[in-house]
């Protein structure tokens, strides 16, 4: 079975970067083959897509972090990586990495299979 777990959230000032990382374990057939991203789920409001990467390096952003956000990975590690920059109040929610084991990934209004417990992002003015 597939596993994620996400590190990295925390509370961060207006302005400020954090870095979230996703360690999966997936079946060795699939090392470094797999769709892998970044969903999000503000307070009161519905989980929105924000990155994925495909296993050929292909990237989408959602509109709203384009520019600040960056989404990587290792595949010698199945690791994938979020750089936020330029942080505010809009980015504040609950963070979830996904994956899915098809080498391209979906729209970002599609979610993926298989998902990690979370880490919390909060910004403050």
């Amino acid at each position: 079975q597939v596993q994620l777990v996400e590190s990295g959230g925390g509370s961060v000032q207006s302005g400020g970067s954090l870095r979230l990382s996703c360690a999966a374990s997936v079946p060795g057939y699939f090392h470094g083959t797999i769709c892998m991203g970044w969903f999000r789920q503000p307070p009161g409001k519905e989980r929105e897509g924000v990155a994925t990467i495909d296993s050929f390096g292909t990237t989408r952003y959602a509109d709203s972090v384009k520019g600040r956000f960056t989404i990587s990975r290792d595949n010698a590690k199945n690791t994938l990586f979020l750089q936020m920059n330029t942080l505010n109040s809009e980015d504040t929610a609950m963070y979830f990495c996904a994956a899915d084991l098809v080498p391209y990934c979906p729209g970002l209004r599609n979610p993926l299979k298989y998902w990690g417990q979370g880490t919390q992002v909060t910004v403050s003015s």
